[in-house]
């Protein structure tokens, strides 16, 4: 007799970099001017959709944008916002098939769960690139899925309502 494996509720099929930019605009100049590490703005947003309408299949992508400018000393002690250093974009996704999740379940897992799983990958790739783009590494802190998944709630309008 052989016994049946048990069903996983949630299956990374793949993970993957879909998209990846990095550009220094002021190359080669700005790797001899710039005297102090730059700032570096992080953007990230979170999209899932259904792969094939009828199936469990989804696609999950960590949206990620590093915007680095020098941070110009003006005297007074005060920084001000200087050239463009560098720019780098990364979506990095999943490919996750939902099993036996009930409904009301599902939109949470995709907008946290799977970017949770997905994130130190990314984080990776993100701090890579710019090593090697010859800047210090951008080293991104964790994230907090569940509150930028509350924060997307809270901003999408009511049916009815809008």
């Amino acid at each position: 007799m052989s016994e049946a494996t048990p069903v996983q509720p949630l299956v990374v099929n793949i993970q993957y970099v879909k998209d990846l930019s990095f550009e220094v605009p002021g190359a080669p100049g700005i790797y001899t001017t710039l005297r102090s590490p730059p700032r570096v703005d992080i953007n990230l947003d979170v999209q899932a959709r259904r792969i094939q309408e009828g199936q469990d299949v989804f696609e999950v992508v960590l949206a990620i944008r590093a915007e680095a400018k020098e941070a110009t000393d003006t005297g007074n002690g005060t920084g001000t916002e200087g050239a463009r250093v560098f720019v780098a974009e990364l979506s990095y996704g999943g490919v996750f098939t939902l099993t036996g999740i009930p409904e009301e379940s599902v939109e949470p897992i995709l907008l946290v769960e799977c970017p949770r799983l997905l994130f130190p990958f990314a984080r990776n790739v993100l701090s890579d690139v710019t090593r090697e783009g010859g800047f210090p590494p951008v080293l991104l802190q964790p994230i907090d899925f569940v509150a930028l998944w509350q924060s997307r709630r809270q901003q999408e309008p009511v049916a009815g309502n809008a």
